[in-house]
This record gives C-alpha cells, sequence and structure tokens, in this order.
C-alpha cells in the first residue's frame, strides 16, 4: 500500500476507534510495512490532527506500548462552536409559553449533536471512564454522541421499569426547581460495580435531576467523574444543587413580553 493509501486507512482508523489502545505490530501487520515506516506515518497523522485542532496520538511506552488517538478540540474550535450555538440560542422565536425555550431542533439535527458531543467528549478526554450515564428522553443522542468519542457504551435511567430490563434498583428524589419528589430506576446489570461514570443531560435549572443520578449510582458504587450539560439556567443558581459540571452555554435571560433571550457560552470557557 502507498503511504498516501496508508495515512488516509490510518487516520479513519483512529476516527473509528477513538482512545483505543493500539500496538504498533497490528499496524505492521495490516499494512505489510516495517514499523519504521508506521513510526514516520503516525508522526504525519498525529501533526495534521494538531494542527486541525482535532486531537493528538498518544504514545504509550512500553513492552505493551503502541498508540491511541484522543480526541480534543482546539480551544479555538470549541469556543467557535460554542458562540454559534449561543446565537442559534437567541432567537426570538424559540420562546415557548411559560418561559421555555425550544431546542428540539437542535438535538435533532445529528451534525449539530455530533459536535456537541465532541465538544464536551474534550472536556472529558484524559479522564478514564467507563460508561456514559443520562436520563431518558431529551438526553439521550447527546449522551451517544459523547460515548461515541469516547468510545464507551451509554446506560439510560428511566423514570420507569421497563420488564424487559429485568430487576431494577430505584430511588425517590426532590426534583431541584419543583420540588416535587420523583422517582428514577436503573436495571441491576446494566452498570457494574465501581464503574467510572460520565453523566450527560440537555438541560440543566437547579441540578435535582443529576443529584437524582448520582444518588441512583451510589446504590452501583460508581465513580461519578464528570458531569456535562449542554445548557444550564442562569437564574436556578442560588438554588442549585450541583457545583462540579461542565457546561457548553448559559441561558441567563428569557423575557417573554420583549421576545428577548440572552444566552452566554457556559464555564466550559471559564
Amino acid at each position: 500500500m502507498k503511504r498516501s493509501d496508508r495515512l488516509v486507512s490510518l487516520t479513519n482508523y483512529f476516527f473509528e476507534n477513538p482512545k483505543k489502545h493500539t500496538s504498533l505490530p497490528f499496524f505492521s501487520t495490516k499494512y505489510n510495512a516495517a514499523k519504521s515506516s508506521i513510526s514516520e506515518d503516525l508522526g504525519i497523522v498525529d501533526r495534521v490532527m494538531q494542527e486541525e485542532g482535532i486531537g493528538h496520538l498518544q504514545t504509550l511506552p512500553g513492552a505493551s506500548g503502541g498508540v491511541r488517538y484522543v480526541p480534543k478540540l482546539s480551544s479555538e474550535n470549541s469556543n467557535q462552536f460554542i458562540q454559534d450555538l449561543c446565537n442559534t440560542l437567541e432567537d426570538p422565536a424559540r420562546i415557548l409559553p411559560g418561559g421555555y425555550l425550544y431546542m428540539s431542533d437542535i438535538l435533532g439535527n445529528p451534525n449539530t449533536v455530533k459536535q456537541i458531543g465532541r465538544v464536551l467528549a474534550s472536556a472529558f478526554s484524559e479522564l478514564e471512564i467507563n460508561v456514559v450515564v443520562t436520563v431518558a428522553t431529551k438526553g439521550i443522542p447527546l449522551a451517544y454522541a459523547v460515548a461515541s468519542f469516547l468510545n464507551v457504551p451509554v446506560v439510560i435511567v428511566r423514570r420507569d421499569p421497563k420488564v424487559t430490563e429485568g430487576s431494577s434498583v430505584s430511588i425517590n428524589y426532590v426534583s431541584g426547581s419543583s420540588r416535587k419528589i420523583q422517582t428514577m430506576v436503573l436495571p441491576k446489570r446494566s452498570l457494574q460495580d465501581n464503574a467510572n461514570v460520565c453523566i450527560i443531560d440537555d438541560f440543566m435549572k437547579a441540578g435535582g435531576t443529576i443529584t437524582g443520578m448520582t444518588s441512583l449510582l451510589d446504590e452501583f458504587n460508581a465513580n461519578v467523574k464528570a458531569i456535562g450539560v449542554l445548557a444550564e439556567a442562569d437564574d436556578e443558581e442560588d438554588e442549585r444543587v450541583v457545583d462540579n459540571y461542565t457546561s457548553l452555554v448559559k441561558i441567563t435571560n428569557v423575557d417573554i413580553k420583549q421576545k428577548n433571550i440572552e444566552v452566554l457560552p457556559g464555564n466550559l470557557q471559564a
């Protein structure tokens, strides 16, 4: 195989297998090339990835060493996407009765969801995460997008048990904004003990839902390594029950009468 062909194939392999540890002999056998040639190819791929601001190749030393692709957007690329997202959300036509904001089109756009997943995954790319957890239903596409870049499975917390998922663990929790008692369930076989977890949600007000998920995960002895949300409500900060989280955008004001929305970058840029 020509070097130009190998470079294309190598790049595609890393994009399809992010954070997967692969040995150099694997590539030598796959492309029938010397290790020295493969090493040179990897250097080219790594340089271009960094120049494009889409991640880098991490070399793992030792007898079992190799290389893996760490998907990490540059600050410039992340900030530009977040600013574009803020501009999109500031459209007055998004205001719904009760001061809510219409976001279903964003969560239904595959390209946008993929980019949201890429940005959040970049923030957590250096962490050892085994699984992404979300609650049904709007957080599901975001969770899968993040998980695809971290190369880990997705586990979905639900409001009620499903007979097809076997025995489940359930908890009651208090919603942070409405102060209502609600229920969450998670099948026993869906999560192994002591798993390193990344929680993903689409919108956070006071943080009651995320606190509920954290309490449920405690029943599985899980370690919550990261919490990522697409948008947070600025007016709930005084009552917020979650401190350690990463948000892409912050909705600071929704004026129904004046038909005005203010959206700022979240704490990812802080």
